[in-house]
């Protein structure tokens, strides 16, 4: 991949456009009861998440939803493992993002030992299985890995250790996955060995250019999906009715207002 990162303004506008059409796939989502299934998986900082948040950023959250789910609970743990990520998968007209997905039992649960040998075993001959199931029912499924170098790990990693908004991104877990870092590609190599299958293959995002990545893979589920435009019904905004003059607004000290904190700033400007 070139090094050479991509103009401020030129990546603005190319974003802008990706957005649009997936406003247009949504509203072919909606139109034709379609059913969509996303996967992002990849290392700690990887830059799923910021592509998540430029793909829904214009998007309704009742038809594009995103599932990023916690640690299982007690009760999850004695669930067929598939239970809970089954329960959020897409009804009719649905899209579902997974930021992370059923793929954490092949890798933080093999590297942090949270599952047993068996499990893992297991998943890996079920997962292929699993994923047919979900194509044959209709589905579009697509599986995305963002790859990302250890050292851009490292860099942003600790860009988020001093970042006030950012902190919470990095825990305990993040900071084991460096130490971890072999132990990590390994379970990946094998997790891809045995997943990345025809009917379900695996696409790796290149993603050390935060920038890059979001488009490539943006315009790479747009071009994989064979969606139209929905023709959108015309709106017109009714005339404004006259007032009649016999209604008045309430006294202002009636009602609890917010605090005029942009007064505030500006009077320090000035």
């Amino acid at each position: 991949m070139s090094g050479a990162k991509l103009a401020k303004d030129v990546y603005e506008a190319e974003l802008f456009r990706l957005q649009t059409e997936f406003v247009r796939l949504q509203e072919w989502v909606r139109d034709t009861g379609a059913r969509i299934v996303v996967v992002f998986e990849g290392r700690d900082a990887a830059g799923k998440g910021g592509t998540i948040k430029r793909i829904t950023e214009y998007l309704s959250p009742r038809v594009v939803r995103i599932a990023a789910l916690p640690a299982p609970t007690e009760r999850e743990r004695g669930q067929w493992y598939y239970q809970r990520y089954v329960e959020r998968l897409p009804t009719r007209g649905e899209m579902v993002l997974f930021d992370r997905s059923w793929y954490n039992r092949a890798g933080v649960e093999k590297v942090m030992g949270f599952c047993t040998p068996a499990e893992h075993a297991l998943f890996l001959r079920q997962t292929p299985l699993f994923e047919q199931m979900l194509i044959e029912d209709g589905i579009v499924l697509r599986k995305y890995w963002f790859s990302v170098s250890d050292e851009e790990q490292l860099r942003r990693f600790r860009k988020r250790r001093k970042d006030p908004v950012r902190q919470w991104k990095l825990s305990p877990m993040d900071l084991e996955s460096i130490y971890r870092w072999e132990d990590y590609s390994r379970a990946k190599d094998e997790m891809m060995e045995h997943t990345d299958i025809p009917a379900s293959p695996w696409y790796v995002v290149e993603s050390d250019i935060k920038r890059h990545a979001r488009l490539n893979m943006m315009a790479h589920l747009l071009a994989s999906i064979d969606y139209h435009p929905v023709p959108q019904p015309a709106v017109e905004l009714p005339k404004r009715v006259v007032a009649s003059g016999t209604y008045h607004r309430p006294p202002r000290e009636r009602y609890h207002y917010v605090d005029d904190h942009v007064a505030t700033l500006l009077g320090d400007r000035e």
